[in-house]
């Protein structure tokens, strides 16, 4: 079924076509949930309450540019709303500069950088940065639209990004030189 017939069907409360937008869907926006969240749980938490939305807001799309990232959007800002809510997060959940912050780093120095590596490091950013960083990096949003997402200023956004990379930058480097250092030894 088309993207098309499925919302439609969806819109006529038809079960099996909200299974299959589920089904269709769940997977991806599962991952999109993991990247704002500490844990695969609070993930799993935010997917559902996301779903929610979708069923219930479906009325709204428009069938402007694709039905995935139409539902992915409401899943970043019900995983933003999420981090707000609870208070887990929310201590976490500040911008301000914090140079304390180290990597965890590997025991194993053979361990190449993968993608799994880097949203690992990703995920052991401050929920701040994690989020910030997440936004513009991988979700594509401006400093602008993030700062209107999370009552920030655009440059607070800015400078968060740039604080979150070079953090991140600094740990991947780290653990190359750890690599280098085994192999010289």
């Amino acid at each position: 079924m088309d993207e098309r017939q499925l919302v439609k069907s969806c819109l006529k409360g038809k079960p099996a076509a909200q299974k299959e937008l589920y089904d269709r869907f769940a997977e991806q926006m599962l991952g999109v949930c993991y990247r704002y969240t500490k844990s695969l749980a609070d993930a799993e938490d935010v997917l559902q309450d996301g779903f929610v939305k979708v069923y219930r807001f479906l009325h709204t799309y428009q069938f402007e540019g694709p039905l995935g990232a139409w539902i992915r959007r409401i899943m970043v800002t019900t995983a933003l709303n999420f981090l707000k809510k609870h208070s887990r997060y929310r201590t976490d959940l500040s911008f301000d500069n914090n140079d304390a912050l180290h990597p965890v780093v590997e025991n194993d120095a053979e361990v190449r950088m993968t993608a799994r590596e880097l949203a690992e490091l990703i995920r052991q950013l401050p929920t701040g940065y994690q989020t910030i960083f997440n936004l513009h990096a991988v979700e594509g949003f401006t400093h602008v639209e993030i700062g209107s997402m999370l009552g920030i200023s655009d440059g607070t956004s800015r400078s968060q990004y740039a604080r979150a990379r070079s953090l991140l930058i600094s740990w991947v480097e780290k653990k190359s030189q750890i690599k280098n250092d085994h192999y010289a030894g």
